[in-house]
């Protein structure tokens, strides 16, 4: 039988009330029948029945669900209404990281993008590989994780490597599919799937309506909507959002489903997947400069927000090729359309200082709202940017949120009388120590570089105990700054010599909160170490930078213990990164801090041995793993080889214990041979574990 005549012969089936008890074949085609409609309505855009029959079959599939004394199946369209409020989310750590995307703000640069591709490539700057361009949806990224068909975890992006659990949430979504379908004869046992939920504009602009008539404050703009509502602990509520999603993209899977991108989405439709019916395929670059600045004024036209056109190679081996570059693909960038812009004054020009000394330049603006969200301050770069545009305090000024997301002066309006306003000078001394500020040579920024400026060491205890360094609890800006105002923190060290007295004797400090703060301090010893590295506060080298060099080299102390040409040996780091960790370990403060925390009990090296079943023959050693192996792709090699207790790093160093190969290694295999590293191949890494 065909849909159709399954739905009829089911709604002949309740008419009659021949079924007053659920019996598995009922559920189970009740449940299947649901699905493949609920597939064409979100899919396809083809429902083959109205909405009140569809909802009569629900409603019937939730009187039998209720009367079952047993766990309503995962796949069931009766979870679509929400569950039980939750206490809280917890953490996702990804199987594999959601990665950024690079910018793109011009054809030019986009051109640029294309013609650095092909040179990696080693291929003619002339050819026209394949590309496909999509729109960019404004809204929340989510990995979803299926396992046998069957949706079983939804997660946010968070910080690429970790997100929060929103598979209730998730689940209310109609166009994301409870099970796959199997149209193309796909079977797959784990597949994990990427895109973007989103609010439609004639949803969100009912939701504001609903929240402005029973006096709560509306959103702001589509984008804050999806967003705020995938974060409701209720999932009731989400259900009754309307949220949409798109698929455009896979995780990790157990099994290759295409060649291809393009392949890839088709198959994600297959599976159920609502995909962009506006994705589109090219050859070459140059078409596909056109059909992006095309989108700039047609965006207005969608029912959903956009933010820009993400352009991909087409080629699956390709973009394997290509690789990444710190935390964003090679293979893949973010055509961003010119930014919502709007004109206010420009009331104060202050100068603020970082926790690495750079003297940055802030504007103080009459507050102006633009793209849904209020501006009072913006970016001004540095002095160079402020003296080039001629910008004075008392102008009128062009602020744009670039990317949509940061403000910043542009440019100036001209208006009559501005030339009798004066023009703006750099201050010459930091306005926090008086020293003299200095510009260092190739670079446009002033830095502070007093060691003892107190604003510096405020703003670099302020990012040691932030979230995505030390995680300190309850230790936000405030507290960095009574800290280092009364004295207790001189040095960063010194955040670990802290004691409860030292605490009750400040202003809003009581038994508990003091001791709950310490407890917070103590448990940050224990971090991963990268967050350490990330956290002292080294010139350039951000949470990704950290990461490499830590999954590189093991520990900080190997890490700053490298020279520069040994630093540039290592994937993702370029001169001004190893030369600012050279320069950093050269001043004795810096070496005194590192061995100070050391003695302090913080963990300085990752911890290395062999999980159940491991081999102590990977133990302590370091491994990549080059080219295309035969029974296992390159990232299951790499948790095979952590699984006996060694380590994976991307690229070859004179530390390297073993180089693991497959076909078509490319330099990796001949970098090794030339430092006399052993080259395995799969059988033999399979052995070595066996011995």
């Amino acid at each position: 039988m065909n849909l159709l005549e399954r739905t009829r012969t089911l709604q002949g089936i309740h008419s009659r009330g021949s079924h007053a008890q659920a019996d598995s074949w009922l559920l189970d085609e009740l449940i299947v029948v649901l699905n493949l409609h609920s597939d064409r309505y979100h899919r396809d855009n083809e429902p083959l029945i109205s909405d009140p029959e569809f909802d009569a079959l629900l409603a019937w599939l939730r009187e039998l669900e209720s009367a079952l004394d047993e766990p309503i199946r995962m796949d069931s369209p009766s979870r679509r209404v929400g569950a039980m409020p939750l206490d809280g989310f917890e953490k996702v750590r990804h199987a594999q990281q959601l990665l950024s995307l690079g910018n793109a703000f011009n054809g030019e640069e986009l051109q640029a993008w294309y013609e650095r591709a092909l040179r990696r490539l080693e291929l003619p700057l002339d050819s026209n590989l394949d590309l496909v361009a999509e729109l960019k949806i404004d809204g929340l990224a989510l990995s979803l994780v299926y396992d046998d068909g069957v949706l079983v975890q939804a997660a946010t992006r968070g910080d690429g490597q970790v997100g929060e659990n929103i598979t209730e949430n998730a689940r209310t979504v109609r166009s994301i599919p409870l099970r796959l379908s199997d149209t193309v004869n796909t079977t797959i046992e784990r597949a994990e799937v990427r895109g973007e939920v989103y609010f439609p504009k004639s949803s969100f602009e009912k939701l504001n309506e609903s929240l402005f008539s029973a006096g709560q404050k509306p959103f702001a703009n589509p984008r804050n909507a999806a967003s705020g509502s995938f974060r409701l602990l209720d999932s009731s509520i989400t259900a009754s959002r309307g949220l949409a999603f798109f698929a455009y993209s896979t995780g990790p899977l157990s099994a290759p489903i295409a060649e291809t991108h393009s392949q890839e989405l088709n198959v994600l439709s297959s599976w159920g997947f609502q995909i962009n019916a506006e994705s589109k395929g090219f050859k070459g670059i140059v078409a596909v400069v056109e059909f992006c600045a095309s989108w700039v004024d047609r965006r207005e036209m969608l029912d959903y927000e956009i933010d820009g056109v993400v352009v991909k190679f087409d080629d699956l081996q390709i973009q394997e090729r290509l690789g990444n570059v710190s935390n964003a693909p090679r293979w893949a960038v973010a055509y961003k359309f010119p930014a919502r812009e709007s004109t206010t004054t420009l009331l104060d020009i202050v100068i603020n200082v970082g926790r690495t000394g750079m003297i940055t330049p802030e504007a103080v603006l009459e507050p102006v709202e633009f793209g849904g969200v209020t501006v009072s301050q913006a970016t001004l770069h540095n002095a160079d940017y402020i003296l080039k545009r001629d910008i004075r305090i008392g102008d009128t000024v062009v602020v744009k949120r670039a990317g949509d997301v940061i403000p910043a002066v542009v440019s100036v309006v001209e208006t009559d009388g501005r030339n009798a306003l004066p023009v703006w000078r750099m201050p010459d001394r930091c306005p926090a120590c008086d020293s003299v500020l200095e510009q260092i040579e190739g670079e446009v920024d002033f830095y502070c570089v007093s060691s003892t400026c107190p604003e510096q060491f405020t703003r670099l205890v302020e990012h040691f105990a932030s979230r995505d360094a030390m995680d300190i609890e309850g230790f936000g800006s405030k507290m960095a700054v009574l800290m280092v105002e009364q004295g207790l923190i001189r040095t960063l060290d010194q955040v670990y010599s802290l004691t409860s007295t030292d605490l009750l004797e400040l202003e809003g400090f009581g038994e508990k909160k003091a001791t709950k703060l310490i407890e917070s301090i103590v448990a940050s010893k224990e971090v991963p170490v990268a967050r350490l590295l990330f956290g002292i506060g080294i010139r350039h080298v951000g949470k990704t930078v950290a990461e490499i060099l830590i999954n590189q080299f093991l520990s900080i102390s190997s890490v700053l213990e490298q020279s520069e040409t040994e630093l540039l040996e290592v994937d993702g780091i370029g001169p001004v990164i190893a030369k600012s960790i050279v320069d950093w370990i050269s001043i004795p403060g810096n070496r005194e801090l590192i061995a100070s925390l050391s003695n302090l009990g913080l963990k300085m090296e990752e911890e290395s041995g062999p999980q159940d079943g491991g081999n102590l023959a990977f133990v302590g050693k370091t491994f990549v793993v080059t080219g295309t192996l035969a029974s296992m792709g390159r990232a299951e090699a790499g948790e095979f080889i952590k699984k006996h207790g060694g380590k994976v790093t991307s690229s070859v160093s004179a530390k390297t214990s073993y180089v693991v190969v497959g076909e078509n290694p490319g330099s990796k295999a001949q970098k090794a041979e030339k430092l006399g590293i052993p080259i395995l191949s799969e059988t033999e890494l399979i052995h070595l574990a066996q011995v």
